[in-house]
């Protein structure tokens, strides 16, 4: 292209322009007149401090991907940047395909310029609704993450990812940096990130900003990357050199790994000073430099001189089109970034799943110790390894806990991705793993976003208490989600899966710092339709939870399971017609025209209720009862049929896995709700015994026995006598059970090696 630096100069100019002017202007779009107080926006919305850095950028990628029809997903960090963004999906023509109102003509720039930051227009922040993007951003800390989710298995793919150095301060940022040891080379394509150092986050300067290039330099040699420093005079040219050098060393294919750091002006080409105040290279222009330019004929001056400045006219036509040395830098359809196929989901494989069934234990007879879910899914998820193993569509991701999680069958078939050098005597590791194992929940969770963005199954399994750690994250993934569906031309994805396991309940030996059930609630706040939370009350529940899960589409699916050894209670056949209905009355457990009804949702409340309905049966046969097991506890929320299962006036005790109040929120407008009584997690714990958890949390058989020994009595279904010495005698089991654990150190023999006896 001759003269390449001129022309990126020109493109550059006119995304500065329109960044600008997004930000501003509600009428006067190419300043054909004086601008006037009348022509700005009556809210000023949007960060312009980061556009012309990230145009800058994205001008020169496109340049790189014409000269070498190269493969580059743009990942941008700094989310609030992006009217450049949109400047740009408007300037290749990306925004005109799925908004044809913004065809790019004089009409199609002021639909973009009046639209940003405008109701029911587009948002302030990287969306859903923009073509080409996986990461919204308005949180920061995960692009570059999520840019290395995107890469795994797509070997041909670049994500060029923009790292803001007010991001780059977060602790999942930070982190991040680490992923290059899990890529490997052979099979994954490769990150280029671009650190943008502007110098300053809204109010003040950034760390790395302050760095002296040599110390940068040593910092991320220390990473891992080769750092190319570009800065001062003749930057045009050398991000041109830098975005070379840096591409030829991906093709490579070594193992190494460049990085850019960029060092431009917060703000580049903006308002330099304002009454008296540096705006240009300050913290100032973060945000809107001039935010009174509406009623401030000093600011409303000072914005017409910075947009003037551009010479708009110069690059779009009277005519309405840009001059051919902006659309000649533009790619061809395929490979324009906005276009790139990866951010709709280019694979979408479907995985080959094995029946459930070929992984089921006996349940003829309920109650049957069997292995642990855990086992289970890990033996399930080994085989679809098996069978997915030419597709490279599947990855399981997992902080160090794979082990510990018992799912470590997955290792028959593979290993934990690993491209540092290995010691003889190291444990299921290889380059070509597809187990992501690193300790921050926060990079895994990026990863498996950017992984199942661009259309591959992935799998979190997290320890139940630290899956809190990437709560805010889980809950912007939700958010990305809910609002693509409002974009046909997003597609299908795969959903994503967690596994939570060692939950609170059984980290008695870890203490109180490893209990928390926490993210469950927060989760069970989002709409049913794409957020299911599952609770299989044994192995077999568990596989076709497993199965169901993996095999669905645009769906957040949590399962929450044990990995220690526990009962079986269903047959495969009756825990898929207790999925397809998401809770079932079971018969083993239950009679006709009940008194009272026991009900449960999670694996070790389901035994504890099983147990107390055993006590009931043994000390008041009179007593008739129900069980009532509950697999998805959002299925609460839209049965209107409560009576089938928890009959219209009857008592219901309720052990529920997670906080009581959590549970409350779907029986609220269930006009019976004051007859359920509600048991659960009430934050307390401590090294303790496993049985000593449920004491202490009132959700033991013990409790749940008294309990129902009381309603019965008032109900006239029990002799209050009857009830009085059964609540004492139990009052006193509980006492006792104190004192055997705090001198033998363990649950009594009769709470260990409990077994269901069947009543009927």
């Amino acid at each position: 292209m001759p003269d390449t630096v001129e022309s990126i100069k020109k493109y550059v100019r006119a995304a500065n322009y329109l960044s600008a002017a997004q930000i501003y202007l509600g009428d006067n779009f190419l300043l054909k007149r004086k601008l006037s107080f009348n022509d700005i926006k009556p809210r000023l919305l949007g960060h312009w401090g980061t556009c012309p850095g990230i145009n800058f950028i994205y001008a020169n990628l496109n340049y790189l991907i014409k000269k070498h029809r190269a493969d580059i997903l743009f990942i941008m960090g700094p989310g609030h940047g992006f009217a450049a963004l949109q400047a740009n999906l408007f300037l290749e023509g990306t925004l005109e395909k799925y908004y044809p109102e913004a065809a790019r003509d004089e009409k199609g720039v002021g639909y973009v310029v009046k639209n940003f930051c405008w109701p029911y227009g587009f948002p302030s922040h990287s969306n859903p609704g923009a073509p080409g993007v996986i990461l919204e951003g308005g949180e920061l800390g995960y692009a570059l993450s999520t840019a290395y989710g995107a890469v795994l298995d797509n070997p041909d793919l670049i994500a060029a990812c923009v790292i803001g150095d007010g991001e780059a301060e977060t602790g999942p940022l930070a982190a991040a940096w680490h992923l290059n040891k899990l890529i490997s080379p052979a099979g994954s394509g490769a990150v280029l990130p671009i650190l943008h150092l502007n110098g300053y986050k809204i109010s003040g300067p950034t760390i790395f900003g302050r760095m002296t290039n040599r110390e940068l330099k040593a910092l991320f040699t220390g990473y891992g990357y080769e750092p190319i420093v570009v800065e001062g005079v003749n930057v045009y040219q050398k991000m041109i050199d830098a975005f070379e050098k840096s591409y030829q060393i991906i093709k490579e294919r070594s193992g190494r790994f460049p990085m850019i750091i960029l060092k431009t002006l917060k703000g580049w080409t903006g308002i330099k000073n304002l009454k008296g105040v540096k705006m240009e290279g300050n913290f100032a222009s973060h945000q809107v430099p001039a935010p009174n330019a509406k009623t401030d004929k000093a600011e409303l001056k000072a914005v017409e001189k910075w947009l003037c400045s551009y010479k708009f006219e110069e690059l779009f036509s009277a005519e309405g089109r840009f001059v051919d040395e902006i659309k000649e830098l533009i790619p061809e359809s395929n490979l324009k970034m906005g276009e790139n196929k990866h951010a709709f989901g280019a694979d979408k494989k479907s995985l080959v799943l094995p029946p459930a069934e070929q992984f089921s234990e006996d349940a003829a007879l309920p109650g049957t110790i069997g292995s642990s879910s855990m086992r289970r899914i890990g033996a399930y998820l080994n085989e679809v390894f098996k069978l997915n193993k030419e597709n490279k569509n599947l990855r399981l991701f997992s902080p160090d806990e794979t082990y510990s999680n018992k799912l470590d069958a997955v290792f028959e078939t593979t290993s934990r991705a690993f491209a540092m050098p290995q010691k003889e005597w190291d444990k299921d590791l290889s380059p070509d793993g597809r187990v992501m194992e690193l300790l921050s929940e926060h990079s895994l969770q990026g990863m498996a976003q950017g992984y199942v963005l661009t259309g591959r199954h992935a799998i979190f399994a997290s320890y139940e208490a630290f899956i809190q750690i990437v709560a805010s994250m889980a809950d912007q993934y939700a958010k990305f989600l809910k609002t693509a569906k409002e974009f046909p031309w997003r597609g299908d994805i795969p959903s994503f899966n967690y596994i939570l396991t060692s939950s609170g309940w059984r980290q008695e030996h870890n203490g109180f710092s490893h209990q928390n059930p926490g993210f469950i609630s927060g989760m069970l706040q989002k709409p049913g339709d794409f957020v299911r939370v599952f609770f299989p009350p044994d192995g077999n529940s568990a596989l076709v939870v497993l199965k169901e899960c993996l095999a669905s589409k645009n769906k957040i699916n949590i399962i929450v399971a044990g990995k220690t050894l526990e009962p079986r209670w269903l047959t495969p056949e009756l825990a898929t017609e207790e999925l397809n209905d998401g809770m079932m009355i079971w018969d083993f457990a239950s009679e006709e025209d009940p008194h009272i009804v026991f009900a449960a949702a999670g694996d070790y409340l389901t035994k504890e209720s099983l147990a107390a309905v055993g006590i009931v049966k043994s000390e008041a046969p009179e007593i008739k009862v129900r069980f009532v097991n509950v697999m998805e506890l959002s299925v609460l929320g839209k049965s209107a049929d409560f009576a089938k299962y928890f009959t219209a006036d009857k008592p219901v005790i309720f052990n529920f896995h997670g906080y009581p109040q959590t549970l409350k929120q779907f029986l609220f407008d269930y006009e019976k709700n004051e007859n359920f009584c509600v048991h659960g997690y009430i934050e307390n714990g401590s090294t303790t015994t496993p049985f000593d958890m449920q004491v202490r949390n009132e959700t033991s058989r013990y409790h749940l026995a008294i309990e129902a020994f009381a309603k019965m009595a008032e109900r006239g279904f029990l002799e209050t006598g009857k009830a009085e010495n059964l609540i004492k005698k139990y009052k006193q089991k509980l006492s006792e059970h104190r004192e055997y654990i705090k001198i033998n150190g363990v649950d009594p023999e009769e709470i260990e090696n409990w077994q269901w006896k069947s009543f009927k």
